[in-house]
Formats: C-alpha cells, structure tokens, sequence
C-alpha cells in the first residue's frame, strides 16, 4: 500500500488511538481522529453509531484503522445495550461506510479477552496455550461484542472483498489491574513485568503491528491475529507453567529473580496460559521489539517497564456512562 496515506483511527482520544495518531502523524501521513471524547487528537467528535459522522469521516480516506469500543471495565459502569451499540452497531457503521467508499484496508481492533472461558486453566492444569486456532467462549458482554464486531469484518470481506484484519490485542494500558486479587498480590509494575511473559504487548508494539497490518491487509484479504509480546516459552513448557512457572523462568532468565527482589517483586508462581504471537509474525512479518528479556534488561537499567510511548500516552481510565 502507497504511503503516505489518509488514515481515518476511531477511538482516537483512547491509549491506542492516541498513539496511533502521534507515530502516524509523525511520519508524515494524513491521520483523522474520530472519537466521542475530544482530544488534541481527535478531529471529530462523535459516535461511530452515527452515519452521517462515519460518512464525513470517512470521506477521502484510504483505510480504517478501528479502535473505538467499549473495554471490559465498563461492564461494570455500562448497560449491555451500549455495548452492542458501540461494538457491533458502531463496528457494522464503519464497515458499510468503507465499502460504499471502496477503501484498500479495514482493520479492527479487537482484544485476546475475546477468547473468553477458553483461556484459563484450572489450578494444577497445564497453561493454556493460546493461538488463533482456539475457538473463543465469551464471558461477558464485552467479549461477547468483540466476537460479534470480528465475525462482521469476515462477513463484509467475504460479501464485499473488503480488506479486513483483525488484531487481538494483549495488555498494553498502563491502568492497574481490574482484578482485586491480583492488584493485592503484587505491585503494578511487577505485575506488568511478569504479564510480558506471557499476556502483554507494549504499545509501540501494537502501533506497529497495525502499520504492518495496513500494508499487508490487501494481499492477506482477512485474517485474525493474536497481538502479544513474543512468549520465551514453548508448548512444551505448558505442563510445568501450571504447576511452577517460577521455576521455568529462573532457568531461562538466571538473573530476573534478583532483580526483582531487588524491588520487593516477585515471580509468578504459575501461568494459566500463554499467547502465541507466531501467525503475526509470519503473515505481518511483525517483529515485536518488546519481550521479557527487555523488560528484564529495562528493570535492571531502571528504566521504566511499560517504555517512552507509553508514559507520553499516559494513563486514560475509563469514562462512566455519560
């Protein structure tokens, strides 16, 4: 695909859309930023469930790259209608817009918690080994949503010709966990740092991966892919990260243990599963530059674990129902 382009990111007031438009900005293409919360970013501020914003926005452009949604905290702060407003509606919006504007590329971004009840072992078990070829049991609203959105973009590739990728997406917000129990048994950071092992993605990685996606979303006409850190683990680890991932980690990472000790962190003593990044890096040809070994390298250098982009993006939370 010819760059520069013109380049319409929903969702661009969130971590991702913002960071998006920062690098694509930053390389000199035409980036339009549509969003319901405005921003420095934003150019139109609306909802993507309103066709004629979608029309206007859309106008021009070369490709979607879609971020806006509804993330798995606002379960909690939102009524499942507004989730199936904004994930499926606003999802089907776009899609009928980008066809009538005959785009070269569509790309949604959807989450790896889209895979749902599939993901967890029990305790004892083996990690779950997670690759595209898992089929996705949601558990929520939120997940239910992404599923629905993703099974639109095949629909309109195979009815339309459409370009579309999906990419699903690990951790990459800054945000504390939502999770009470493991908010109380380790420190932010440390969590962050063990989730490269397995379950996070840092955010110039996700830029990336969609700039990739972009340009190779023409040839590959659809196609989903896991979006996570590159795992130092193998399949063949998946028994004993359920039983003592600990122990893995300090034969693969002699050092690590130290160092976290260092700061009053601590391994994790088990893993329920891991994401496999392979098919993204064969068909994107994407080379994530973020794995545990950085971060190991960062915590020893005293750097920060999530990196530059992510402290300039900072943290966002998540608005209540307006």
């Amino acid at each position: 695909m010819p760059w520069p382009m013109r380049v319409l990111v929903t969702g661009s007031s969130g971590h991702l859309g913002e960071a998006l438009m920062r690098t694509l900005r930053a390389a000199g293409d035409d980036a339009i930023g549509v969003d319901v919360l405005p921003s420095v970013h934003t150019d139109l501020v609306g909802s993507i469930t309103d066709p004629a914003l979608v029309r206007r926005a859309i106008e021009g452009a070369d490709a979607v790259i879609h971020t806006a949604t509804l993330h798995k905290p606002h379960v909690a702060t939102h009524p499942r209608q507004a989730f199936v407003d904004t994930n499926i509606t606003g999802t089907l919006t776009l899609l009928e817009a980008a066809v009538r504007a005959k785009l070269s590329a569509f790309l949604f971004t959807s989450t790896t918690s889209a895979f749902g009840r599939a993901l967890s072992a029990p305790a004892g078990e083996p990690a779950s080994w997670i690759t595209e070829a898992v089929t996705p049991i949601p558990k929520n609203i939120y997940g239910a949503t992404k599923v629905a959105a993703e099974d639109l973009c095949e629909l309109f590739h195979r009815d339309h010709g459409l370009a579309c990728l999906v990419l699903r997406t690990s951790r990459f917000f800054p945000e504390d966990d939502d999770d009470p129990a493991a908010r109380a048994r380790f420190e932010p950071d440390n969590l962050k740092a063990n989730e490269f092992l397995h379950r996070r993605v840092a955010l110039d990685d996700v830029v990336a991966a969609h700039r990739l996606a972009l340009d190779r979303a023409p040839s590959l006409g659809f196609g989903r892919y896991i979006i996570s850190a590159t795992t130092p683990f193998t399949p063949g680890d998946a028994a004993a990260l359920g039983l003592d991932a600990a122990a893995v980690i300090r034969r693969r990472f002699p050092h690590a243990e130290a160092l976290w000790r260092a700061r009053g962190w601590t391994l994790p003593a088990t893993l329920d599963r891991v994401y496999d990044n392979a098919r993204a890096r064969r068909d994107l040809g994407w080379h994530p530059e973020v794995d545990f070994r950085k971060v190991v390298d960062r915590v020893r250098d005293g750097e920060a674990v999530l990196g530059p982009l992510a402290a300039v993006v900072g943290a966002k939370g998540y608005h209540r129902p307006r």
